[in-house]
């Protein structure tokens, strides 16, 4: 077993027997929100198996099989950025065209509405998040937009809500799943778009594939002033 944590919110163990295991261990309210998703995107052969799922009385526990290939931040997929971009595009328009009708979690609106309002009560507020794509002049401003992307989400499209390179996998550049499904359900397309955009210049280290992404992806499902809005939301 071997320690391949990512965040403070999570442990999470690989467990190197058979096909391979993670073994997750965090509160059990949103691991339980993750367990029924990674169900539901399973049924979609969009991700792995979950073998199990046991709650106590704080914490959750999940072990689920480990998806095949690599993350989109492997050396093979990076030394190619144009053909890393079309795929990595191509895969979220697939996502979002994904049946939502079953979906266990059909308003994760409200969720992310509420940890911005918290967030910014409390005076939270990440100004520096998405330098060169999208600046405000101070906090007051963010706000304002914040205010007007919390009006503006729908419930539309099936979303994964942390979609970044490192929660994509590939197998020799075909699409084998995704992992890290605690934020998903059903939303607006633009909080994956926004995250989308954000870990195109995180990992490449270059704002200059944005529009090749957006252009990948379908530009006539994209409202460049909601990316603008909820990149606000984002920084509370």
């Amino acid at each position: 077993m071997y320690d391949s944590s990512c965040s403070k919110e999570a442990k999470v163990l690989f467990i190197d027997k058979g096909p391979g295991y993670f073994l997750k261990e965090t509160l059990v309210g949103p691991l339980k929100s993750e367990s029924l998703m990674h169900e539901y995107f399973h049924g979609l052969h969009l991700t792995s198996r979950m073998v199990t799922y046991h709650p106590d009385d704080q914490k959750g526990y999940m072990i689920t099989e480990r998806v095949p290939g690599e993350d989109c931040t492997h050396s093979l997929y990076l030394s190619e950025p144009e053909k890393l971009v079309d795929t990595y595009a191509a895969i979220l328009r697939m996502l979002h065209e994904q049946p939502i009708e079953n979906c266990p979690l059909k308003d994760r609106n409200s969720n992310h509405i509420l940890s911005v309002l918290d967030q910014y009560a409390s005076g939270a507020y990440e100004g520096d998040l998405f330098e060169g794509l999208w600046e405000f002049k101070s906090d007051q401003e963010a706000w304002e937009y914040a205010k007007r992307g919390m009006g503006s989400l729908e419930r539309e499209t099936l979303i994964h809500g942390d979609y970044c390179l490192p929660n994509i996998m590939l197998d020799k550049w075909k699409f084998s799943g995704f992992i890290d499904l605690g934020h998903s359900g059903v939303s607006d397309r633009h909080v994956d778009l926004v995250w989308g955009i954000w870990t195109l210049k995180f990992n490449l280290g270059t704002t200059k594939y944005t529009d090749r992404f957006i252009d990948a992806y379908g530009r006539d499902k994209v409202n460049r002033e909601k990316l603008r809005c909820i990149a606000a939301m984002e920084m509370f």
